[in-house]
This record gives C-alpha cells, structure tokens and sequence, in this order.
C-alpha cells in the first residue's frame, strides 16, 4: 500500500517530537514513524539504575514544561509517560511499531518503505538517533574471550557484577557512571580508554555548549562523521565523580593489546583477568536506511547544512551531529520545519505529487 503525505517524520524520540510539533504548528501534512512499541524514544531502553538525578541536561520539549517532581523515579518510566502525554495533547500521527526499511529518490517525491505501507513525501525528517546502533570496537583475541561481554545498551543493573571483576572500556559519561555503580557490587574493577580522560571542573554552561555545538557543526559541515560528545566537552567531575576518584575507582589505565581466553593484555605483557567486559563505546548515527540515497562524503559522514543534508535538500537530519542533544534537537526541529515549508512553498514545479 502507497500513501503519500507532505513530509514523514523517522522517529518519535526528543527530535522526531520536536520536529511533529513544529509540523503541527506549520499546517503541513505529515506522519510519524517510529520503530518502538510504545512511546520514549531510545530512553525507554535505559538502565533501570538511570535515575532523573543522574540525567545530564533533559531538557523540555516545545510547548509542553516537563514537570516530574520525584527525581528518584527511573528515567525510563518518567520520559516515556511525558513523550506519551506529550503526543496525545498535540494530537501528533505516531504509528508503531513501523520499522522503515529504505528511503529513495522517486524524482518528485522521497518514498519511505516500511515493513508495512510505503510513504510518498515530499520531505523527510530522519530523527532515528544512535540508540539502535551500539558500537562494538574489535580487538584480536576478543571471539576468544570466555566470560561475558556485553554493550551500555544491554546494561541493567550493576548487582548482576556482584562477585566478578568488570573491565569497562569507554571514556564517556556513560562509562564514569556505569564504573561508580558496578564499584558497589564487584570483586574489582578496571577501566581502560583509548586516551586519558580529562575532567572539567566547572558546570556546563551554555557558554561551553555553543563552543561543543559549533565544533561539530564544522565537522558535519566537511562531511565527516559528527565528533563524541566527550571529545568536544569532557567530563564533568561532579561530587559524585570526586569520590569516586578519591576511591580510586576511576583511575584509567590505557587500552589493552589483545584479549585473551580470561581478560586482556598490555604491549608490555601485563594481564588483568577479567570476568566481564562491558564495551561503553558508544554509538553511531542510525541511517542505514538512507543508504539508497547515497549520502556519505569520501570523510565518511553527511554534508549538512545546519539540519539539511546538501545532497538532497528534501531530507533533514535532526538529533544528528551539532543537534544531538535535547536542547538541540528542539532548536533543529523547528529550523528543519521552517527550511522544509519554504522549499514546498517555492519550489511546487519541482515537488509536486507524484502521479
């Protein structure tokens, strides 16, 4: 089956949301596909130990304040009731679960194939995020490894360590967490990073976070692959992480060489073993599906202007790169929609209905 709207929106996390609202708001027709059951976005998959006094920077979504008073509630329940609430005060067209498949160039229109129906648009949003695409770093020796291994994004709770040692590889926010609260409960830890991690004293500010935003902004800009968030801010060294440090529990050690049957090895012969790994290496954009639409520079990324991707002004990329955060996300929503109802308003000839 075959619909055809003005633009469909990938995605129903803080980007996608954003983004629906803004399109409410514009009178344009759209659609919202998003490949959970149910609504959240990627926070609905988080940790049940991910508390809101231990969420960085969630920020409101247009039009609606989020007003959660119990900051000992999970993150996950509590941001999945507000998307849900948030979707049916503006009336905004979710389907799910829909998993879009592919995303092609029809000459007039984009069409959006889904397991289900295909979409005919005149403009997508892609705000699909990272949360679906873990990256697993390889090292020699790692099929080898006997005990457990295991990414962030299949973490639940740091008493299932109780009793082993756990290597954790990563230097970002989410491996200085998971370490503090794995501490508790292991027989002992190990934390490794490809550089040393470096610690900010002061807050983040907006200051800084227009300083981070307009550094990936030049990169996307080059068509390279969007920066980690810790590379352009470091890591903020809240109380919670002064103790940790003066615990000893954060002290990095650099990246092992090889990984064997029982643990890991250092260029010098030095073993660890280890009875788990837990790869906090983050993830990568979630745009498989644009492969037909052959967007990738020779640097590896997507040249975008501001949330528009040069290549194919129809598309807009929101949560990617310079707007992926939740305050970014909004700002990038309601540029997307903007820049979107101009080009359908200028350039009918060109994107008319498709027969």
């Amino acid at each position: 089956m075959r619909s055809e709207t003005d633009v469909v929106v990938i995605g129903a996390g803080q980007a996608g949301l954003s983004s629906a609202y803004f399109l409410r708001r514009s009178g344009l027709e759209f659609v919202v596909l998003d490949g959970n059951s149910g609504p959240g976005g990627a926070w609905q998959h988080r940790w049940p130990s991910l508390r809101l006094d231990k969420v960085h920077g969630f920020h409101d979504l247009p039009g609606m304040a989020f007003h959660e008073q119990d900051e000992h509630r999970m993150a996950s329940e509590v941001v999945a009731e507000y998307f849900a609430r948030y979707e049916r005060t503006f009336d905004l067209p979710v389907h799910r679960p829909v998993e879009v498949l592919a995303v092609r160039d029809a000459g007039p229109r984009l069409l959006v194939e889904t397991t289900g129906a295909t979409w005919a648009a005149r403009a997508v949003i892609n705000a699909t995020g990272t949360w679906t695409r873990p990256f697993w770093p390889h090292y020699p020796g790692q099929e080898t490894f006997t005990g457990r291994q295991l990414h962030t994004a299949d973490y639940r709770t740091a008493e299932e360590f109780r009793g082993q040692h756990v290597l954790v590889v990563g230097g970002g926010t989410s491996a200085v967490q998971l370490l503090i609260e794995i501490a508790d409960f292991a027989r002992g830890t190990t934390w490794v990073t490809r550089r040393p991690p470096v610690f900010q004293d002061v807050e983040f500010n907006p200051e800084l976070g227009r300083e981070a935003v307009a550094k990936v902004d030049r990169r996307v800009r080059a068509g390279l692959p969007p920066a980690s968030v810790v590379s352009v801010t470091g890591l903020v060294r809240t109380p919670q992480v002064r103790d940790a440090q003066a615990r000893g529990i954060l002290t990095r050690k650099p990246m092992f060489d090889r990984i064997t049957r029982t643990g890991v090895v250092w260029a010098d012969g030095t073993e660890q073993r280890v009875d788990v790994i837990l790869w906090a290496t983050g993830f990568r954009a979630a745009l498989d599906h644009l492969a037909p639409l052959h967007l990738r520079e020779p640097g590896g990324g997507i040249r975008m202007d501001g949330t528009r991707v040069v290549a194919e002004p129809r598309l807009h990329l929101v949560g990617y790169g310079p707007s992926a955060s939740t305050i970014g996300a909004n700002r990038a929503g309601r540029a997307a929609v903007r820049e979107i109802r101009q080009l359908l308003t200028t350039r009918p000839a060109q994107i008319a209905a498709a027969s």
